[in-house]
C-alpha cells in the first residue's frame, strides 16, 4: 500500500512524540464519542473485533495495514476463519466499500490536545475504507503520541513531500438539520480505536 511515508519512526522524535499525552488523548477522544479499546496482544485485538462482527451481524469487512505490519496480518488470518468476506486487495476494497459493513486501518499517531488520530491516507483504499463503512477500526500505537496540533504538524512536515493526510475524531457528525446532533451521517457512526501492547511486529510496544 502506497504510503506518505513508509516508516513513520523517524519522524518520532522524543521531544515530540510521548506516551504521557495519551491519558489526555483518551479523554478528548471519547468526549467525541470514539470507541478506545486497550489490548495485550494482536490475538486478542482478534477477538474483539471477532465479536463485533457477531454482535452486528457483519458480513463484509475491507481492510488495509497487513502488508507493513505482522500483528494486523495475523488478526485478519484469524478473521478468515468467519464466515464472512474479507477483503485486503486494494481492487476488491475499491469494488466491495460501498457495502462493506466495517472498515480496518491504522493511524500514525494520536494527538492529546484534541482526541484526534492522524492517518496516512495517500491510497486510495486507505481513505474508502475509513469513509464508506459504517463502522471504522483504527490500529494505534499509544506510545505514538503528541500534545497539540501544533506538534502534529512538526512532526508531518519531517516526512511529508507529496500524498494525502487526514485527521479523524470520532465518529462522523452534523448538526444541519434544527442543530440536533446526528452521528454517521456523512461517514462511519462507530469509530473504534485498537491499542496494543504488543508491537505490530513482535514484541512490546
Amino acid at each position: 500500500m502506497e504510503k506518505v511515508c513508509k516508516d513513520w519512526s523517524i519522524a518520532f522524535d522524543p521531544e515530540l512524540v510521548n506516551p504521557n499525552y495519551w491519558n489526555e488523548f483518551e479523554e478528548n477522544a471519547k468526549a467525541a464519542s470514539a470507541e478506545i479499546w486497550q489490548v495485550n496482544s494482536y490475538a486478542e485485538a482478534a477477538e474483539a473485533i471477532t465479536t463485533l462482527i457477531q454482535t452486528t451481524k457483519a458480513q463484509k469487512v475491507i481492510a488495509v495495514g497487513n502488508e507493513e505490519s505482522i500483528g494486523l496480518a495475523s488478526v485478519y488470518d484469524s478473521l478468515k476463519s468467519l464466515d464472512i468476506n474479507l477483503y485486503t486487495n486494494k481492487f476488491a476494497i475499491a469494488e466491495n466499500a460501498p457495502t462493506a459493513d466495517i472498515g480496518i486501518s491504522t493511524a500514525e499517531f494520536a494527538v492529546g490536545e484534541t482526541g484526534s488520530v492522524c492517518v496516512d491516507s495517500y491510497s486510495y483504499e486507505s481513505r474508502i475504507v475509513g469513509m464508506l463503512p459504517p463502522i471504522h477500526i483504527v490500529f494505534l500505537d499509544r506510545s505514538c503520541t503528541v500534545e497539540n496540533m501544533t506538534t502534529a504538524f512538526k512532526v508531518i512536515s519531517r516526512v511529508f513531500n507529496k500524498g494525502y493526510m487526514g485527521f479523524i475524531t470520532g465518529p462522523s457528525r452534523t448538526a444541519d438539520i434544527e442543530r440536533v446532533l446526528s452521528l454517521g451521517v456523512h461517514g462511519p457512526s462507530r469509530f473504534i480505536i485498537i491499542a496494543v501492547d504488543e508491537a505490530a511486529n513482535g514484541g512490546k510496544n
